[in-house]
């Protein structure tokens, strides 16, 4: 579709926020053909990770289209946890393989919960974030009042939810909003380097780990090493030790390549 590019190569797939004139606002047919991509690149056996950016180097997304809701009461669909089918935060939420957000540009509002959907952010310098559900009168119903407070703290997520002001990446970083901050120009080669590493891993170990992290997070400590122990025995069960052996050998030549010396 116009509004969104997608690219696939050696099992990284590339999905691109393609409205820059519109600072790469989430029209409702953006949000429908974001989840369309999403479950295709999650049945994709050849996919293994997948980069989320935005075109240009203004913006990552500026959240919803607001010319398009004051035209069209419809367009709040999937906005409040209705209508599936334009809900892209949940749909990325349902990939099984890990998703690196590479925030080229502002995160606003649903832009910023579609970022905090991913499971790495890498910033570019330009990256600001903030939320305006308040002062544009709406209440976020993608997940950003629970999800930001679990990441920065109460306070901060107060702060920013409370007041509508922006955060650059350098305070995002700090706060570990963010993984990292690169200059914009390395930002797509960084985030490709990343998806390229975790690519290597075999695709069925690299979804279990995410589903064991993400379920665990959602628990308490107690439950969730309870979970971790099951999860891992269903899992460590039906790997071989000759498998074991072979990766092993690989960690270890990656290593001493990775450290330059002897591992």
């Amino acid at each position: 579709m116009p509004e969104l590019d997608v690219e696939q190569s050696d099992g990284v797939a590339t999905v691109v926020l393609s409205r820059p004139a519109a600072m790469n606002a989430l029209s409702k047919s953006l949000r429908r053909g974001l989840v369309q991509a999403f479950a295709e690149l999650a049945a994709d056996t050849g996919v293994r990770v997948v980069i989320l950016t935005g075109a240009g180097d203004r913006a990552f997304c500026a959240g919803l289209d607001l010319k398009e809701l004051g035209a069209d009461g419809r367009a709040l669909d999937g906005v409040t946890g209705r209508a599936d089918e334009f809900n892209p935060v949940r749909a990325i939420e349902r990939c099984p393989k890990p998703v690196i957000g590479a925030i080229n540009g502002v995160a606003i509002t649903g832009g910023f919960e579609l970022a905090l959907a991913c499971d790495v952010l890498i910033a570019s310098t330009r990256a600001r974030f903030a939320d305006t559900h308040a002062r544009v009168g709406i209440m976020p119903g993608w997940g950003l009042s629970q999800k930001l407070s679990r990441l920065i703290g109460p306070y901060r997520a107060k702060e920013l939810s409370l007041s509508g002001n922006f955060i650059d990446a350098d305070t995002a970083s700090r706060w570990g909003l963010v993984n990292r901050v690169i200059g914009p120009d390395d930002l797509m080669p960084a985030a490709r380097a990343l998806a390229r590493d975790m690519a290597q891993l075999d695709g069925k170990t690299l979804a279990g780990m995410k589903h064991l992290i993400d379920t665990g997070y959602g628990l308490g400590l107690r439950e969730a090493l309870e979970f971790e122990t099951r999860w891992s025995g269903e899992h460590n069960s039906r790997v071989s030790k000759e498998e074991v052996e072979s990766r092993r050998q690989a960690v270890l030549a990656r290593g001493r390549t990775q450290q330059g010396g002897a591992a």
